[in-house]
């Protein structure tokens, strides 16, 4: 029998309630069927140098793949679990305890290209998301004439935002209009949408504070708090005001989670 086609209950513990429950569920950073695109998407989006998880294999039930982010790629590699022993590289496991204890103690990986990568941080398949929504207005002010076939899915990055905001300056306390856009963990303004240089990006890890700001003469006005600076920032309604200030409050909590290492 194939080592691969065999039954996901091998290497189970049992409960006292008797249901089989498979050691992997209590693995943090193991995202069961997360496939491959998915996976270097949340990883090149959302995680760092270092970031990895495990998740399941398309080569079969008893098959995985270990997922790690190296700089600006993701590279993936083979785990196989052969009768509740864990295969990886040139060694096995007694135990998924064990695997785990390795990889926290010798996380350098060797890659065919020669290049070595590091394990640094668990993603953890549960992560608290923003909780932005649109309300429908109008669903039917255009006809395209086009059908189902016609739509072409695209996958956008995770966790950005952009848009028009008026900011204050540093000197001259004067309000212009910039152009925001929100990647990773830089938020960069422009002087308008069409430059393709930014005045200037904000580095969210050496942010200390996001919240709305009553002191000044405007509404609908946040502010992001930096060590050196605090800047001001004003949105054209409430709403959108309320959904930078989530998803950038939302950024702040990944990166302390990353800081601090929590799984």
């Amino acid at each position: 029998m194939n080592t691969c086609s065999q039954r996901m209950s091998v290497g189970s513990s049992t409960r006292s309630d008797g249901e089989l429950m498979d050691e992997l569920e209590s693995v943090s950073w193991y995202h069961y069927d997360l496939t491959r695109h998915a996976t270097e998407a949340l990883l090149l989006s959302n995680g760092m140098d270092g970031s990895f998880l495990l998740r399941n294999s398309q080569r079969g039930p008893d098959c995985y793949a270990l997922s790690v982010r190296a700089k600006d790629s993701v590279k993936h590699f083979h785990v196989r679990r052969i009768g509740g022993r864990y295969s990886f590289g040139f060694n096995e496991f007694q135990s998924l305890l064990e695997f785990t204890g390795h990889m926290a103690n010798q996380p350098l990986l060797g890659s065919e290209s020669g290049n070595l990568i590091v394990l640094k941080h668990p993603y953890p398949r549960e992560v608290e998301e923003p909780s932005i929504y649109e309300s429908v207005c109008v669903h039917t002010a255009m006809q395209t004439g086009r059908r189902h076939s016609d739509l072409v899915s695209t996958a956008p990055a995770l966790g950005t935002k952009e848009g028009y905001l008026v900011k204050q300056g540093a000197i001259f306390k004067t309000w212009k209009e910039r152009w925001f856009t929100l990647n990773k963990n830089e938020l960069k303004y422009f002087r308008d949408k069409v430059f393709a240089e930014p005045i200037r990006t904000l580095d969210l890890t050496a942010c200390t504070a996001v919240q709305f700001d009553y002191s000044q003469e405007r509404v609908n006005c946040f502010c992001l708090v930096f060590p050196e600076r605090t800047f001001y920032l004003c949105a054209k309604t409430g709403v959108e005001a309320d959904e930078w200030i989530k998803i950038l409050r939302w950024k702040l909590t990944q990166c302390y989670m990353k800081f601090m290492d929590i799984p």
